[in-house]
């Protein structure tokens, strides 16, 4: 087993598409990326798919707060490191778009 003390090197890893960006990856719903970070994840994701890019990050190149990343069902936010947090060979990177809307208000009869 890889452990993660081996950052610096790239290793094989999937990355989750949700359905919403899928037609920015021609209908993918899992990429495999090579990569040694999150972030080094997402670069090779959205210089592979650039029109990922936008939906994914701000102007200012920081995560958009309504996207949510899992690594291996842990919360990205959550960790240590962040985006900086090595990755594993096998790891798996879910991205979560955050969903809002609604009723504004409730009906009982």
């Amino acid at each position: 087993m890889i452990s993660r003390q081996m950052a610096g090197r790239d290793l094989h890893m999937t990355i989750f598409i949700p359905t919403p960006l899928r037609p920015y990856t021609a209908g993918q719903e899992a990429i495999d990326i090579m990569a040694s970070t999150i972030s080094g994840a997402l670069d090779h994701l959205t210089e592979a798919h650039p029109e990922l890019r936008r939906h994914l990050f701000t102007d200012e190149g920081k995560l958009r707060a309504f996207v949510n990343l899992y690594l291996n069902d842990e919360d990205v936010r959550y960790l240590p490191a962040r985006e900086a947090t090595p990755v594993a060979a096998g790891d798996t990177l879910s991205i979560i778009p955050s969903i809002a809307g609604g009723c504004s208000s409730v009906s009982v009869r």
